[in-house]
């Protein structure tokens, strides 16, 4: 399958404004030495946290943004070029262009690399996109939508040797880094469980009634591989806002916290396993879904069991957001935002020596950078990325077939049930209203 958009109503739209400063002219490093980054898509997320770490970071200038709704487009560039004319220290600086459409920034040779901040129903195209236009790419997570995509992404990039960066912060988040270091080099004994939590999602939405689109937001180009569907507020995002958007209930373009946080938590699941480039071989679910009729519609409380070839079981539900691993010898509890727990507490004064497994501690956006100039891999590339969200999509098909699934996670397929087999070259789109 071929993902790459044509210029059209499926491109990722993103005006230019053509004066280019070069980073000689900010007295930081010169512009060889720099990576230029393009931003796809500048939304809540990417405003509030990627785009500031980008333009803190001294080997990076951001050249480029782009999306759909003109004024966060506007927006994202006042905040690029405001940014560097303090760095600058000369009060101005005019050099970040900007893009209705993705295919077009992405045809820029000048840019080195692209984030992707879109919703998640455009993060596979967009990469796809990005790959086969020579670019490096970082990409929000929930990576994917199904999980046949992953493998199409995670083998491209491999085929095109681009570096690849899932985008989620965890293995940069001190307690769950300093949990897996200890879990992987022995120190709780032998693994054989771990129980991980996400937010449930526990706010309803009454059907909604169609709307004219607001000015400013192209939104056929939006809905790019979605259904088509008539424009809504609570289906995309508040105009002039950068609050919750509504996308994020929906199954057209989303598939909820077991998706959405499950990337984050599940991803040090994999990693604390030492299975991040595999997954389970069993999977049981349950979940709950809104009333019918309800116009958000993605799962609002689940629980899921899992078992790993190695013998492992994995207990995976709506909690507080945690990862919990449990060994032979005692246990490690991460969670987000609280400090590291183990019982016994002096696990938690070991010492990884020198000639033990030892991870990089660096941000995310530092890694993905320290990967594209050495032409290294990064800690969470296509792979592990895509391996972690084959956890997650596992959980939900599991709750839509109602069975217990065997999964052959080599071949990426189910072993006893073809319904659920369906699920895995397509997204699950809960019934109901569009």
């Amino acid at each position: 399958m071929n993902h790459r958009l044509p210029i059209g109503r499926r491109a990722f739209v993103c005006g230019t404004a053509p004066l280019f400063l070069p980073a000689s002219v900010f007295g930081r490093k010169a512009p060889s030495n720099r990576i230029t980054v393009g931003v796809i898509g500048v939304g809540r997320q990417t405003v509030t946290v990627n785009l500031k770490q980008f333009l803190a970071m001294p080997d990076v200038q951001v050249v480029a943004v782009c999306d759909v709704d003109a004024w966060r487009l506007a927006n994202a560039r006042q905040q690029v070029e405001e940014s560097y004319a303090r760095q600058t220290g000369a009060g101005v600086y005019k050099g970040c262009r900007t893009f209705r459409d993705s295919n077009e920034l992405l045809a820029d040779k000048s840019i080195d690399a692209a984030f992707i901040g879109a919703p998640d129903h455009w993060h596979v195209p967009l990469s796809v996109a990005a790959i086969q236009a020579g670019k490096d790419v970082s990409c929000e997570k929930p990576l994917t939508r199904f999980i046949a995509e992953g493998r199409q992404l995670s083998d491209l990039a491999a085929k095109h040797k681009r570096v690849f960066r899932n985008d989620s912060e965890f293995r940069s988040l001190e307690n769950f880094h300093r949990a897996v270091e200890l879990v992987r080099n022995g120190r709780i004994g032998k693994l054989h469980t771990i129980r991980s939590g996400v937010p449930g999602t526990d706010v309803g939405c009454p059907p909604q009634p169609d709307m004219p689109v607001p000015d400013g937001l192209d939104y056929e180009r939006w809905q790019g591989p979605a259904p088509r569907a008539p424009y809504t507020e609570k289906r995309v995002h508040p105009p002039k806002s950068y609050d919750r958007p509504g996308w994020m209930r929906h199954t057209y373009y989303c598939d909820g916290m077991v998706t959405n946080w499950g990337a984050h938590l599940n991803d040090i699941v994999q990693w604390g396993n030492n299975t991040e480039r595999t997954g389970p071989v069993e999977v049981e679910a349950r979940g709950a879904f809104p009333p019918a009729g309800s116009f958000w519609n993605v799962m609002l409380t689940f629980e899921a069991e899992y078992r790993y070839a190695n013998g492992v079981r994995l207990y995976y539900k709506t909690d507080s957001p945690y990862v919990r691993f449990e060994g032979a010898e005692g246990w490690i509890l991460a969670e987000y935002n609280k400090p590291l727990l183990a019982s016994p507490a002096a696990i938690l004064d070991s010492k990884i020596r020198e000639d033990e497994i030892r991870f990089p501690f660096k941000s995310d956006k530092q890694d993905f950078i320290d990967a594209v100039k050495t032409r290294g891999q990064t800690l969470e590339d296509a792979e592990v990325g895509h391996r972690t969200m084959s956890v997650n999509h596992l959980a939900n098909i599991a709750v839509k077939v109602g069975e217990r699934l065997q999964w052959d996670p080599a071949k990426e397929r189910f072993t006893n049930s073809e319904t659920a087999n369906a699920f895995v070259k397509k997204a699950i789109l809960h019934p109901g209203r569009g």
